[in-house]
């Protein structure tokens, strides 16, 4: 005899209530974390987003550095890194969201330790 709590699964296996609530629990947990992944679309225009906004740091930065030092090595590392910035935007039209990320992340690391290393 089975209690009010104990239903009967269809392979005649009897569930608890807990074991139904857990099941209920994981099938939430799990929608949930698909909500918050962003689709392709949102992606790409994040990292477009992301990369503009990469573009107008650097660009300032530039602007900042050459005033106060004027460098042909100031110009091509912060150049370099504006035109990386262009290429991420184009990838991530593109879809090529993930490639873009690591682009724009090594390669903003790669130019402000450029410039930290190389620039006097």
């Amino acid at each position: 005899m089975s209690g009010p709590e104990d239903r009967a699964a269809p392979d005649g296996v009897t569930e608890t209530a807990e074991d139904t609530e857990s099941a209920e629990t994981a099938e939430t947990a799990e929608i949930l974390r698909e909500e918050r992944r962003l689709t392709p679309r949102q992606a790409r225009r994040l990292r477009i987003a992301l990369s503009s906004v990469g573009m107008v740091v650097m660009g300032v930065v530039l602007a900042l550095r050459i005033a106060s030092r004027s460098s042909v090595l100031v110009v091509g590392v912060y150049g370099l890194a504006l035109i990386l910035c262009g290429v991420v935007i184009e990838l991530s039209r593109n879809g090529r969201t993930r490639l873009g990320s690591w682009l724009l992340g090594i390669g903003l690391v790669a130019a402000v330790a450029a410039d930290q290393l190389l620039i006097p």
